[in-house]
């Protein structure tokens, strides 16, 4: 056996694992919330280790890895109905002492670390704490808080079926670059495919779309093609803002946890801008009806 061959079949079997975790953990909040934070933590950490090895940049690793699994829980925790307002606090003193500690740090540059710390936060933690307001809604009363797996886990469909849809059609019709400059491998008609193989799932999905339990999430067949539309266009803006950070660093790969598929944000690079657009289309059309 090559070793091209070996690389694939360590390739599709992390990827099998990483499917199957993520879509079973969606079927228990619990779960999902665990997992994800889980994610949040080792995604910053792995950032936060590639930003220190550039030069002149010393971000508090440790630090900014709590206060970004502390603000994933604290809005699970919010979003579930456990937790009031004031629970963010301790996240907002964790900033604040981020800040004021490069007084101290007699950094060489301290604005690379105040931005990159901060980049952290906007980059990743909120970002994927944002799945919390996709699976949790409140009853139209405000009485009852409901938990729905299906929108959120919808957006990591649209993803992967976007992926397999724009890599194969890529293959086969791509000829012109989508953005050359930023990641040679991508084309305009790998893309289109790849949107056309969601609009599929998101009619799919839309067959089989239930309420839950509260009623407020269910999506007509429109409104699904156009999430997943939405998610195809900001996943595919989300590769690419990690292929420039990536560059900006000077990495191919963020981290090697995931064998056959690079690090954490190689693996949810696309999720960190997808996840946040669905929160602000579903609040859209919400707000329309």
């Amino acid at each position: 056996m090559t070793d091209k061959q070996k690389n694939l079949i360590v390739r599709a079997i992390t990827g099998f694992l990483y499917v199957a975790i993520v879509v079973t953990s969606f079927y228990r909040p619990f779960a999902m919330m665990i997992l994800f934070a889980l994610v949040t933590g080792m995604t910053i950490w792995e950032y936060g280790g590639l930003v220190n090895d550039g030069k002149d940049i010393r971000i508090n690793r440790f630090i900014s890895c709590v206060a970004g699994v502390y603000f994933f829980l604290t809005v699970a925790g919010f979003c579930v109905g456990y937790v009031s307002t004031e629970a963010f606090i301790p996240y907002l003193i964790t900033v604040v002492y981020l800040m004021i500690s490069e007084l101290y740090t007699k950094a060489a540059n301290p604005i690379n670390n105040w931005a990159y710390t901060m980049l952290s936060q906007m980059y990743i933690a909120l970002p994927l704490s944002m799945i919390n307001v996709l699976a949790f809604a409140s009853s139209p009363n405000h009485q009852q808080i409901g938990y729905n797996y299906l929108l959120p886990l919808s957006v990591f469909v649209f993803l992967w079926v976007s992926d397999t849809g724009a890599y194969c059609a890529g293959s086969l019709l791509g000829r012109h670059k989508l953005f050359p400059r930023i990641s040679p491998a991508k084309s305009w008609e790998g893309c289109i495919g790849g949107g056309l193989f969601v609009l599929l799932a998101a009619w799919l999905i839309s067959r089989f779309d239930s309420s839950g339990e509260t009623g407020v999430s269910m999506l007509t067949t429109w409104q699904w093609l156009g999430l997943g539309l939405v998610v195809t266009v900001f996943g595919t803006l989300g590769d690419l803002v990690e292929s420039l950070f990536k560059r900006t660093l000077g990495v191919k790969d963020s981290g090697n946890i995931l064998p056959g598929h690079g690090g954490m944000l190689d693996r949810f690079d696309s999720a960190l801008m997808a996840i946040p657009a669905a929160v602000i289309y579903i609040f859209t059309i919400s707000s329309m009806l």
